[in-house]
């Protein structure tokens, strides 16, 4: 059965580039548009930006933080500047860890700086294309359904919901199953001395872990001083599925307090829980069927191409989607690849004209992706996705028709490593 919904929606808003979603790609999409001088709106669904690295309180930076672009560059000195990121490593590109607090300001900041216009607690709906061409976008935030209209649009969701809706091709997960990497958890805990010290979890509630191998992957990191970020494994969800994202929810919480009530009980660790972040973290949503399908051959060989417009760094985090624990889909001495780059036509959408995806949801395979999903690549993916739109607004032409070696030079120009 189907329901037919036909209203008249008000043009609220008209700009050169659009940007769907507040991560580190579309605020640095956002930013790197507006530094070219384009008119920017960037919509988000939530009452910060900062995506994964804020609301779903991944406070680390995975990957190279040197080199990374004007933008991300920008982030980093902002929060030196509140003391609230780790000091810089050579050579080490797993985790540098920042306040996660600090950061949703860093970002709300700069976009306001850079002259974007940002509508908070704003949902995307849907999108009208014509001819392979976006032409608005229906957003939905306090003021109910409104339209934006733009001439390039970019898709910076993570699940492709832009590309999805507007019928355009997708993938998602693995090519045998269908099965996507599997979701993490962040939950925070205080310090406290003995007499303060209880259990939490009446019984009864939910289920009792007794035994350290039956813990699910459950990962320790810092939070700031007598505190501690719990990152926890929650597989088998699709986060695509309305039904499927509300019972990850659910079972995420719940074995949350299984987690905390074990190392309470059985470890007698003097913890209490602090809060949980709002959101799920998500690893893979839908990808984009684009001009090129960036392969986890290509990050095994350091591949480059001549529209590079970002770097990876990052290890094959291919986490197997199917269990709880800390297993790989790949044997560890596989995990590693050399540097290498990902190509401009990875966020060009197949099919359309002005529309691109960035970040999470560019154009791979899914052990690729588990590399190139980090903050610090999507924010040079999505630098590079801004400074393209922001190109063929000036230049009135379309997407394809951009000189890539011009669109490479810009992204290099404003700090992008791209050596491989």
């Amino acid at each position: 059965m189907h329901v037919h919904f036909s209203q008249d929606v008000p043009v609220k808003y008209r700009a050169d580039v659009m940007v769907v979603g507040g991560g580190m790609a579309g605020i640095s999409a956002a930013c790197s548009a507006a530094a070219s001088g384009a008119d920017v709106v960037l919509a988000d669904r939530f009452g910060v930006v900062g995506g994964n690295a804020t609301t779903g309180g991944v406070a680390a930076f995975c990957g190279e933080t040197k080199g990374q672009g004007e933008v991300f560059d920008a982030v980093v000195a902002d929060l030196e500047a509140f003391d609230a990121i780790a000091p810089y490593r050579p050579g080490t590109v797993h985790a540098r860890v920042f306040d996660h607090e600090i950061l949703s300001i860093v970002l709300q900041e700069l976009l306001l700086r850079r002259g974007v216009r940002l509508l908070l607690h704003t949902r995307f709906v849907s999108a009208a294309a014509r001819d392979g061409r976006i032409t608005e976008c229906i957003l939905c935030g306090k003021s109910g359904l409104e339209a934006v209209q733009a001439k390039q649009f970019i898709d910076c969701t993570g699940e492709a919901e832009v590309v999805h809706t507007a019928g355009f091709a997708t993938e998602k997960g693995r090519e045998q199953d269908g099965l996507q990497l599997p979701m993490s958890l962040m939950f925070f805990i205080r310090h406290v001395e003995e007499q303060d010290a209880r259990v939490q979890l009446p019984e009864g509630w939910f289920g009792r872990i007794d035994r350290e191998e039956d813990l699910p992957m459950t990962t320790l990191w810092p939070n700031g001083p007598r505190s501690n970020a719990v990152k926890l494994k929650v597989p088998m969800f699709d986060s695509t599925d309305t039904e499927s994202m509300t019972a990850a929810e659910i079972q995420a919480r719940r074995r949350m307090m299984e987690v905390l009530d074990y190392y309470q009980r059985v470890e007698k660790q003097h913890w209490l829980l602090d809060h949980c972040s709002p959101q799920i973290g998500i690893r893979e949503g839908r990808r984009i069927v684009g001009e090129y399908r960036l392969t986890v051959d290509d990050l095994r060989a350091g591949r480059s191409f001549d529209d590079a417009i970002a770097r990876g760094t990052f290890y094959l985090d291919g986490h197997k989607p199917d269990d709880d624990k800390r297993t790989y889909q790949l044997p560890p001495d596989e995990l590693d690849v050399p540097p290498y780059q990902i190509p401009l036509r990875c966020l060009l959408v197949r099919d359309s004209v002005n529309l691109m995806g960035a970040g999470r949801c560019l154009s791979a395979d899914q052990l690729a992706l588990s590399s190139a999903r980090v903050t610090t690549s999507c924010s040079m993916m999505g630098q590079a996705a801004g400074i393209a739109a922001s190109m063929a607004v000036d230049r009135g032409c379309e997407l394809r028709d951009l000189d890539v070696q011009a669109v490479r030079s810009e992204v290099e120009r404003r700090g992008a490593n791209l050596e491989v």
